[in-house]
């Protein structure tokens, strides 16, 4: 039972008063037809046990209604707010009008809240002025490593990427798109590298020259040097563009993740996501075509701007007036855009060993599959679920509702953009993610045994 939701527990709850009303009525009327002892009565008992039937049913019905609609619905809203406020940076104040009809509750919990959200308000602050101070030493770093012409990769000792610089980004590129926490192999000759690293082990080596082929047969050249206590390495070659700029994109916490081969088994923090979304010319994947693709990743339960992936596509037919009107893609801007099957397989190297997630993911994963090649066997996560099982069955699960109820603004000039729609549910999932932690949905298989539960819930509008 604990495992129902409250509404539906209160459902039950109503189904045993109406059942159990109507079964004592009917063995009342029984118990007095067989006292009374007469035959010609039994129609008369008959009448009066249907017309009391019915009457419990529909009076249980009907109370349970308004017991669902001015208590149920408000305390799992109630409760969804709680968790919000608790779980993120959300110090907004919590609609009374909500739970108008449970005493002082509603005011209750705006108090704590108001408590609550000053004592955030001043950590915040605190926290800002130190993180404005690192900020401006990152800054001087990085004008330092401006003057030094390498490109540099650090990587886990399985090969997985936790630091690249804007000249290695350039680099990575020409091989395939750059990845927070992707593999060194997916880049450069695996052969060539794990021979280095042999070498440097049998000699004792930290540091060396390398000279390494990329998966494109392009020859880099520069050193490798191994950290100490098996802390992983770092590669510095010889960039493509030594006047490039140098932003940083790393999570050093990726050094000390244990990597697991089951998903079902996987933290979700320790997963990496793709989150994406597409622009279409309507709205049946059977008949329509993708415009517009957009995504972003999330890596160790961050949002990595840096890593984005948007591409204009050909349908191959004129847009629609009326989708143009929506997303702002016009047949002008598509007309030397390449075929949706090339920006497929340029997305499907972006997504490379991540879980998919996006708003209503059926509908948008329906046009990767119905192309066919390459095939998307990624695992999925869709917002509206999550949003269901955070904000329970009954409210507004559209991307904009979702948002609103996160605080999370999407700027007009962005929505209803491949992108645009990509970045806020990028935020909305990282958002959520530590509700459902706190819930103890912490592994992507419990998620997914939770969203089953919301199976019916999709919508059509994003």
């Amino acid at each position: 039972m604990k495992e129902l939701s409250l509404r539906f527990r209160v459902f039950l709850f109503f189904c045993l008063i109406g059942i159990g009303g109507t079964l004592a009525v009917l063995a009342a009327l029984f118990l007095g037809y067989r006292q009374l002892g007469a035959e010609e009565a039994l129609s008369s008992f008959m009448t009066v046990g249907i017309v009391a039937a019915f009457g419990i049913l529909a009076l249980s019905t009907f109370v349970w209604r308004l017991f669902d609609e001015n208590i149920s619905k408000p305390i799992e809203a109630m409760a969804a707010e709680f968790r919000v406020r608790a779980e993120t940076g959300i110090t907004s104040a919590i609609d009374s009008q909500t739970a108008r009809y449970l005493g002082d509750l509603a005011p209750a919990a705006s108090a704590i809240n108001e408590k609550l959200g000053a004592a955030s308000r001043a950590t915040a602050e605190t926290v800002a002025e130190k993180t404005a101070r690192l900020e401006r030493q990152r800054a001087q770093l990085l004008r330092i490593l401006s003057d030094i012409p390498v490109a540099v990769i650090v990587a886990t000792p399985d090969h997985q990427i936790v630091l690249y610089d804007g000249q290695a980004a350039d680099l990575m590129e020409r091989e395939a798109p750059a990845r927070l926490n992707g593999s060194v192999c997916d880049y450069l000759e695996e052969s060539a590298l794990m021979a280095a690293l042999n070498t440097m082990g049998e000699r004792d080596q930290s540091r060396r020259a390398i000279t390494i082929k990329g998966k494109s047969g392009d020859v880099y050249s520069g050193h490798i040097r191994v950290f100490d206590d098996e802390g992983g390495y770092m590669l510095m070659l010889e960039p493509l563009n030594p006047d490039a700029a140098r932003p940083l994109v790393y999570d050093f916490d990726l050094l000390e993740k244990d990597r697991q081969t089951d998903p079902n088994e996987t933290p979700l923090r320790d997963l990496t996501f793709v989150v994406f979304d597409s622009e279409t010319t309507g709205l049946d994947p059977e008949k329509d075509d993708v415009v517009q693709l957009g995504a972003v990743r999330i890596v160790n339960g961050k949002l990595i701007k840096a890593e984005v992936f948007e591409a204009l596509a050909n349908p191959g037919r004129p847009i629609p007036p009326a989708s143009t009107k929506v997303h702002g893609v016009s047949d002008a801007m598509v007309a030397d855009a390449p075929q949706f099957g090339e920006v497929c397989a340029r997305f499907h190297a972006f997504a490379r060993d991540a879980v998919i997630i996006a708003h209503n993911a059926p509908f948008d994963m329906a046009f990767l599959h119905r192309n066919n090649h390459p095939a998307f066997d990624n695992p999925i996560l869709d917002t509206v679920h999550l949003s269901a099982i955070v904000f329970g069955g009954s409210a507004t699960h559209t991307l904009d509702a979702l948002c609103d109820r996160l605080e999370i603004t999407i700027p007009q000039a962005l929505r209803h953009t491949a992108l645009g729609d990509a970045m806020a549910t990028a935020e909305a999932f990282v958002a959520l993610l530590p509700i459902l932690e706190a819930r103890g949905l912490i592994t992507f298989g419990q998620v997914k045994a939770e969203m089953r539960k919301h199976a019916r819930i999709l919508e059509v509008q994003d």
